[in-house]
C-alpha cells in the first residue's frame, strides 16, 4: 500500500466506530502513520485486505488442519519481547509455531486484541527465521511452509497500538541511534546537573581532588522514604531509617519508633502529611510527607552510597522551585479503583507521579523528541521508560535490578526509587537497537478502536489468534493512562470488555462485550477456519463467561489444553478447576454449507449426526507431545454428547435425542477405540500409531467439585476395573473439592444410579443396554427432584443438587417452557449459574427466548 495521509475527514468516517479514542483530531494525526497505523479506527483496512487477501470460494476450498496440540516453550528474553513493557505479552516465537500451523505464506492472520503487537511480529517473522529457530520448528512441524503471513491488529488501547506499530515498522537503525544518541547528549548538556552529587569518605565528609575541590559523582539512584506518625507518642520518624537493614537490605515489618521505642507495624502507623503548593497546577494541596533519605552514586567504576548532606539538600531545593518551561501532562487521574488508588495520598494528577527531579528531565527530553525526524520511535524509547522513571518503582535494595515496579498497578512503596534517566534511556536504547534490527517486513495493518465493531469484510481472515482481557485481572486503560498522557491520546473505556465496579461492567456486561467481540471474529473469519484463544484466569465463572460467549457468536470449541510453564508442555482438560493454569483453546468456524443445512434442517436427529462427523474432523486424532498418545476428551461420548447439545441450544433448537439414544447411535455409526470414537478414513491412522505407541493413561485429576464430574470419574475409575466401595471411597474423598453450594449425594446412592454391582459386591460399568436403563430410570429420579424440589419451593436456593436442575432444565427447554427455566435460576444462587456452563447456557438462551 502507497503512503497516505490520514485527514480530519478520514476521521470523520470512523469517528462514530466504537471505542474511538478521547483526543483531539491533530495529536491523533500527529501519532499516526497512516496507512498502516492510525491513533484512531483505521479507515485503510479494507483496501489492505482487497490488496493482499485471497476471496473465499467454499467450492474450491480444500483447507484442513486439526488443533494445534504440541509443546510450545519459549523463554521471554528476545529483544523484541523486551523493548518496552507492557500489562500482558505472549513471546512471538511461541506464536509463530500456531500461525505456521493454521496458514500459509501470504495468509492474513488477525489479532482483535493485539497489546503491543506480538500476533504482527510473529507473521512478519515467519518469513525471516533465524537459522537455529528454522531447524528446531522444522524438525517438530516438518509440514509447515516458511514465508512471511499479513496481519491486523487491533487494540482499544493507543500506548498498544503505538507499541505494535514501532514493533512492526522497518527504520535505519544506525541512523537512528545516532538521531538517539544526539538528542540524549543534548538534553544531558542543559540538565545533568540534577543528578551531580559530592563523593562522601566513611564518615559521610566530602572528598577532595589534589586541588581541594570536591569531587563529583553522578547520581544513579535516589531513595525516598513515607514519613510517619506514631500512634503514641504522636511523633515523626522516617520509614527508611527505622526499618530497613542497609547492609543486608531487609526491611523489617517490626521496628522500634525512635521517639518512645513503642514497637510498630507500618499498618498500625498513619502517613505524615504536608500542604504545600503545586507550581504546576498552581494550587494548593495536601498529600503525604516524603523525605530523600540516601543517594546512590558512581564515581569512577565505584558504586557507592550516602547519606544526602548539605550539598544535596540545596541541589534538591532548587530543583523543587525550579520553573519547568516545556510540556508535561498535568490530567486528573481517570476515574478508577486502580487509577485514583493514590488520592490518599495527594497523587491525583499524572505529573505528581514523578519527583520533580525527572519531571524535569523528561520534559525536557521529550520536547527535543518532538522535533526530530525519529520522534515515534524516539517516543517508544521515551515511553518505554516512564513507569521505572516515576514514583512508583520500588526501592528493593536486596535486588540488584534498579527498576522494580509492581505490575498490574499503580501502587507507590513506602521506600521508592527515583533513578537517573539518562542511565535508563542510554541502557534501554541498546536493547531498543537489537529489537529493530530485528524487524524485517512491515505488511502489518493497525487500527485503534474497539473489536465490538470492525471495518473489514466478511470471510476474509485465514487465521486468528488472540490474548484477550479476563475479567478483572487488570484494569487496562487506568494502567496505561500515565503513557497514553504523554501521548496525549487516552483510550476510550466505553467498550473495555473487563470486570470493572467503577465502569459498571459485572460479569454479564463483561460476556456481553466478549459475545460483541467473538460475533466479529466470527463474521471475519473465513469458514472452516480456526481462531486460538489463550486463557490465564482463577476464576471459574470468567472461563465459563468466556465459552458460553464463544459458542453463542457461532465457534466451536475443539481442544483445551493448559500450558505447563515450567515444563513448557500442554496438557489435554476438561474441568473448570483448570482454569487456575493457562489454557490454549482451539476454535473453529463451521463450513456455511453446513451451517445452512443445519439450519434449514434445525431439531432433525441426522442434523446431530452430521455435527459429530464435522467436529471428529476437527479434533485431534492421535496426538503424542509426551511420548505417548493422549487420550483425546474431545472423542470421548460424554464429551461429544456435551457439544451436540450446546450446539443446538445456542441457536434456540430443540435437542433431538437424549443422552442414551446419543451414546447409543454413536457406537452404532462411528468406531471406536481405546473410549474414543473416529470417522472411517481417521481409524486406520489411529490404529498404526497405537500399534507402535502405548497409550498415555488418562488423567484422573479431575478434581470432584459436583454430580457429573463425579460420574465421570467413576467411569474412569471402574472402566480400568471393577472395585469395591471400600476400595474406591478413599479415592474419591481425596479427590473431591466440596462446592459450598452444590447439594451433593451420597456416594453409594451415585453407584446404585449409574452402576451396577457383582456378585463379589465390585462395581463396573454397565453396558451399553444396562446403561440406558439406568439412565432412564436416574433421569425420571432427577426430574421428580426437580418438580417437587425446586419448582414447588420459593424463596432462595441455598444448596442444590445441580444434576437435578441440569436435567429439569434440559426438559423445560424441550417442552419450551422458557420461563420455567429463568424461574428456578432466579432462585439460585448466582455463583451456582455463573460457574457452572450447562445451567448457564439453559438459562441465558431461555431469558434470551423470552
Amino acid at each position: 500500500m502507497e503512503e497516505r495521509k490520514l485527514t480530519k475527514g478520514d476521521i470523520d468516517r470512523v469517528r462514530n466506530i466504537e471505542g474511538f479514542p478521547i483526543a483531539k483530531d491533530e495529536d491523533i494525526i500527529a501519532l499516526s502513520r497512516p496507512p498502516y497505523y492510525t491513533a484512531c479506527p483505521n479507515p485503510f483496512i479494507e483496501d489492505f485486505i482487497h490488496e493482499h487477501g485471497t476471496p473465499y470460494n467454499e467450492e474450491t476450498d480444500d483447507y484442513h488442519r486439526e488443533p494445534f496440540a504440541a509443546d510450545v516453550s519459549e523463554g521471554k528474553s528476545d529483544p523484541i519481547y523486551n523493548a518496552h513493557s507492557y500489562h500482558t505479552k505472549v513471546p512471538y516465537k511461541a506464536i509463530m509455531r500456531y500461525i505456521l500451523h493454521y496458514t500459509n505464506p501470504g495468509d492474513i492472520v488477525f489479532d482483535g486484541f493485539c497489546g503491543t503487537g506480538m500476533t504482527g511480529v510473529a507473521a512478519q517473522m515467519c518469513g525471516f527465521p533465524d537459522a537455529e529457530q528454522e531447524y528446531l520448528f522444522n524438525s517438530k512441524m516438518p509440514e509447515i511452509k516458511w514465508g512471511g503471513r499479513k496481519a491486523i491488529l487491533c487494540d482499544l488501547s493507543p500506548i498498544a497500538t503505538f507499541i505494535a506499530h514501532n514493533y512492526n515498522t522497518i527504520i535505519n537503525v544506525e541512523d537512528f541511534e545516532r538521531e538517539a544518541k544526539k538528542i540524549l547528549s543534548e538534553s544531558q548538556k542543559e540538565c545533568a546537573w540534577v543528578y551531580e552529587t559530592y563523593s562522601v569518605d566513611s564518615n559521610g565528609k566530602p572528598q577532595l581532588d589534589s586541588s581541594g575541590k570536591p569531587i563529583n559523582g553522578k547520581i544513579l539512584d535516589l531513595i525516598w522514604s513515607d514519613i510517619f506518625v506514631c500512634p503514641t507518642c504522636s511523633k515523626e520518624f522516617s520509614f527508611y531509617d527505622v526499618a530497613l537493614d542497609v547492609n543486608s537490605g531487609a526491611v523489617a515489618e517490626q521496628f522500634e519508633c525512635p521517639h518512645c521505642s513503642s514497637l510498630l507495624k507500618k499498618k498500625d502507623c498513619n502517613n505524615a502529611v504536608e500542604t504545600v503548593t503545586d507550581p504546576i497546577l498552581n494550587t494548593i494541596i495536601t498529600r503525604s510527607k516524603k523525605k530523600l533519605s540516601a543517594i546512590k552514586y558512581i564515581v569512577g567504576k565505584n558504586r557507592l552510597l550516602k547519606v544526602p548532606d548539605e550539598h544535596d539538600i540545596l541541589v534538591q531545593n532548587k530543583i523543587e522551585n525550579y520553573e519547568i518551561k516545556t510540556w508535561v501532562p498535568i490530567e486528573r487521574m481517570t476515574e478508577g479503583r486502580e487509577s485514583r488508588r493514590n488520592d490518599k495520598f495527594g497523587i491525583t494528577h499524572v505529573h505528581q507521579f514523578y519527583e520533580r527531579r525527572n519531571l524535569y528531565v523528561l520534559s525536557d527530553l521529550f520536547s527535543r523528541i518532538a522535533k526530530s525526524k525519529y520522534s515515534e520511535q524516539l517516543t517508544i524509547l521515551f515511553t518505554s521508560q516512564l513507569i521505572n522513571l516515576s514514583k512508583l518503582n520500588r526501592y528493593r535494595p536486596q535486588v540488584s535490578f534498579p527498576y522494580n515496579p509492581l505490575s498490574g498497578t499503580l501502587y507507590i512503596s513506602s521506600l521508592n526509587c527515583e533513578s537517573n534517566c539518562y542511565v535508563a534511556y542510554e541502557n534501554k536504547l541498546k536493547k531498543l537497537i537489537n529489537a529493530y534490527s530485528l524487524i524485517k517486513d512491515n505488511k502489518v495493518i493497525i487500527s485503534c478502536q474497539s473489536s465490538t465493531k470492525l471495518q473489514m469484510l466478511d470471510n476474509s481472515i485465514d487465521y486468528i489468534f488472540t490474548d484477550p482481557p479476563f475479567g478483572s485481572n487488570l484494569d487496562y486503560s487506568e494502567l496505561s493512562f500515565i503513557w497514553e498522557s504523554w501521548l496525549k491520546v487516552k483510550t476510550n473505556n466505553n467498550e473495555e470488555a473487563i470486570i470493572n465496579k467503577v465502569q459498571n461492567k459485572g460479569l454479564p456486561e463483561y460476556q456481553a462485550l466478549m459475545e460483541s467481540c467473538f460475533r466479529e471474529f466470527y463474521r471475519v473469519l473465513k469458514p472452516g477456519r480456526w481462531m486460538t484463544v489463550e486463557f490465564h484466569n482463577s476464576q471459574n465463572s470468567v472461563w465459563n463467561a468466556i465459552t458460553e460467549a464463544l459458542l453463542r457468536a457461532g465457534f466451536v470449541v475443539a481442544d483445551v489444553r493448559t500450558l505447563d510453564k515450567k515444563q513448557g508442555s500442554f496438557k489435554q482438560v476438561t474441568a473448570a478447576s483448570a482454569v487456575k493454569q493457562d489454557l490454549i483453546i482451539s476454535i473453529y468456524k463451521p463450513t456455511s454449507a453446513f451451517v445452512e443445512k443445519f439450519e434449514k434442517r434445525a431439531g432433525d436427529p441426522e442434523m446431530a449426526w452430521d455435527f459429530v462427523s464435522q467436529h471428529l474432523q476437527n479434533v485431534p486424532k492421535a496426538p503424542d507431545s509426551t511420548g505417548k498418545i493422549e487420550v483425546v476428551s474431545e472423542r470421548q461420548d460424554y464429551l461429544l454428547f456435551d457439544r451436540m447439545v450446546a450446539f443446538h441450544i445456542m441457536r434456540g433448537i430443540p435437542v433431538p435425542m437424549d443422552a442414551h439414544t446419543f451414546y447409543a447411535g454413536l457406537r452404532e455409526r462411528f468406531i471406536q477405540r481405546d473410549g474414543m470414537f473416529f470417522l472411517p478414513d481417521q481409524v486406520n491412522e489411529y490404529d498404526e500409531r497405537r500399534q507402535k505407541m502405548e497409550l498415555q493413561d488418562q488423567q484422573l485429576s479431575l478434581f470432584i467439585t459436583g454430580e457429573k464430574s463425579a460420574i465421570i470419574w467413576l467411569n474412569a475409575q471402574l472402566g480400568q476395573e471393577r472395585q469395591s466401595y471400600s476400595e474406591i471411597q478413599p479415592k474419591f474423598l481425596q479427590d473431591w473439592h466440596r462446592n459450598k453450594f452444590e447439594q451433593m449425594p451420597e456416594l453409594l446412592d451415585m453407584l446404585k444410579e449409574n452402576f451396577l454391582q457383582d456378585e463379589d459386591g465390585k462395581w463396573y460399568v454397565p453396558n451399553l443396554s444396562d446403561k440406558a436403563d439406568l439412565e432412564k430410570l436416574r433421569r425420571k429420579r432427577l426430574l421428580k427432584d426437580f418438580y417437587d424440589i425446586y419448582i414447588k419451593g420459593t424463596g432462595r436456593i441455598k444448596n442444590a443438587r445441580t444434576e437435578a436442575i441440569r436435567v429439569g432444565f434440559d426438559e423445560c427447554w424441550q417442552e419450551r417452557n422458557y420461563s420455567l427455566i429463568v424461574k428456578v435460576g432466579d432462585r439460585l444462587p448466582e455463583t451456582v449459574l455463573q460457574e457452572d456452563p450447562a445451567l448457564l447456557m439453559y438459562y441465558d438462551n431461555a431469558a434470551n427466548r423470552m
